[in-house]
């Protein structure tokens, strides 16, 4: 089920979260980038304004962008080269047709009893050997910011667990900490895997 609290808060707030992710492309999208076969197709799971979309086709893919939020839906398809609609996480295709799903900070938003189902989603979206790139909050828990927006927390254990129970091979994962919307400095976790 979609939070609609947190898809209003990302529309309100659409303009706060441009000047916060205004940045050059990060390491892991880059090596995202790389991974993926040159014109591949890839999907942008929870886009958000589209930043990482356009970085993916200025570099020659097939960019596809999904978000919940409808200001950012807008403010992604600003972006040459990217194709942005507005889309849950239940909305992936049941076909093999994506080199590669980026999935930033998007899933966090779905509850720990859907998130599964949706790691499942992303393998099946998968052709094979495509690769997965999820960034996720590490923590305890479910609760809302102080913004409003729902988040479930993870041990990284757990986030392995579910993306090899999936059929997922982890190659890759990195451990930090980060300065969020709401203002608070949280830890995190990214991660790399092969369907």
């Amino acid at each position: 089920m979609t939070d609609l609290q947190t898809l209003a808060v990302y529309d309100v707030k659409i303009e706060d979260y441009l000047r916060l992710t205004q940045a050059p492309p990060s390491k892991s999208l880059l090596a995202f980038i790389s991974a993926v076969p040159k014109g591949g197709r890839v999907l942008d799971l929870g886009c958000g304004p589209g930043l990482a979309a356009a970085e993916m086709a200025s570099h020659g893919l097939l960019v596809d962008a999904t978000d919940g939020s409808a200001a950012m839906v807008v403010a992604a398809t600003k972006h040459p080269g990217v194709e942005a609609k507005q889309a849950t996480f239940d909305e992936l295709p049941n076909v093999a047709i994506y080199h590669g799903i980026y999935a930033n900070f998007s899933l966090l938003h779905t509850t720990r009893s859907n998130f599964p189902r949706h790691i499942q989603a992303c393998h099946t979206a998968l052709k094979p050997s495509g690769i997965l790139h999820l960034g996720m909050k590490l923590g305890l828990g479910e609760k809302r910011d102080t913004l409003g927006r729902f988040y479930t927390y993870y041990a990284a254990d757990e986030l392995t667990n579910v993306l090899t129970t999936a059929g997922f091979t982890i190659t890759f994962q990195r451990e930090g900490k980060e300065l969020g919307l709401a203002g608070d400095v949280e830890p995190y976790i990214m991660m790399t895997a092969y369907a």
